[in-house]
């Protein structure tokens, strides 16, 4: 008897586990059904990679990453990169823009304006192949801007100061406490046009233009896509169809099959992105705009 028992131990413990984790498995197999490919083709290697970067630009390294992931990824030919951005932050889009320029460098890369291509999000695209821009689009607003409230009347009503020690004459430059002093407002500009003219040499080298006739093309004149195609701040007008079909022709593939984004990741993508925007909204500092 105690040989069968350890014969049969085997069976007997997996349908001890089985009836002891039964809820846990249903639960494991209805995330597998929901996340799992619909069929064969899922598993095989997408060639042409699609990049969405959705909302304000104040963090760039999940982007930055897919498309460093892209660039040595062998069996990627080409990729679309889809932005619907107002702009953002000064860095991230800096670090967006040149990392796409090292994507360019080993394939093809087309920017399709979905939405809003503006400011620190056009920033992001002008190293690509050719942007291509949605016909209801808006597009450029290459400009910078630093701001903040004058809360001093404010806080007086209210019956509160506020107090500090620093050292260095340009410590409090930007605090809301106080209205801001001529050599304060001098110190910001400082900056803001420093930004500024780096933003504008870069799109004049990669977009080709004419630095000197930057008034027509920048300060932070708003686009409709056609109008900004007639100053060369995009290529061609289209829809994300025509801008696909375009990667197409430049990466040379026969049988394109474009990656299809995890649901999870698709839905966590969401969640940053409004999340993004309200930090946008609410503490701008000095952004592309």
């Amino acid at each position: 008897m105690e040989f069968i028992k350890k014969l049969f131990s085997p069976i007997t413990a997996t349908m001890s586990f089985i009836q002891n984790h039964f809820k846990a498995m249903i639960f494991l197999l209805i995330l597998f059904l929901i996340f799992a490919p619909k069929d064969d083709v899922d598993f095989t290697p997408n060639n042409l990679q699609q990049i969405n970067i959705t909302g304000p630009i104040i963090m760039a390294a999940d982007v930055i990453k897919q498309i460093d992931d892209a660039a040595s990824e062998k069996s990627i030919k080409g990729v679309m990169i889809v932005i619907d951005s107002p702009g953002g932050a000064v860095a991230p889009s800096i670090e967006i823009a040149y990392a796409i320029k090292r994507l360019k460098a080993k394939k093809p890369v087309v920017v399709y304006a979905s939405g809003t291509l503006a400011s620190g999000g056009y920033y992001a695209s002008i190293w690509a192949d050719e942007i291509i821009a949605n016909p209801g689009s808006m597009v450029g607003s290459i400009g910078v801007i630093m701001q903040g409230a004058d809360l001093s009347e404010l806080m007086s009503k209210i019956g509160i100061k506020t107090q500090s020690v620093q050292a260095g004459k340009y410590k409090k430059v930007g605090t809301g406490d106080r209205q801001w002093t001529t050599y304060e407002v001098n110190e910001l500009n400082k900056v803001i046009n420093g930004t500024y003219d780096l933003f504008v040499s870069d799109v004049a080298n990669a977009r080709g233009l004419d630095i000197n006739k930057r008034d027509m093309y920048a300060n932070a004149h708003i686009f409709t896509a056609h109008q900004a195609q007639k100053v060369g701040l995009v290529d061609k007008i289209g829809v994300s169809y025509d801008a696909k079909q375009r990667v197409i022709e430049l990466s040379g593939v026969s049988k394109p099959l474009w990656n299809q984004e995890d649901k999870f990741d698709k839905l966590l993508k969401k969640l940053s992105a409004t999340t993004a925007t309200t930090l946008y909204t609410y503490f701008p500092n000095l952004v592309l705009k």
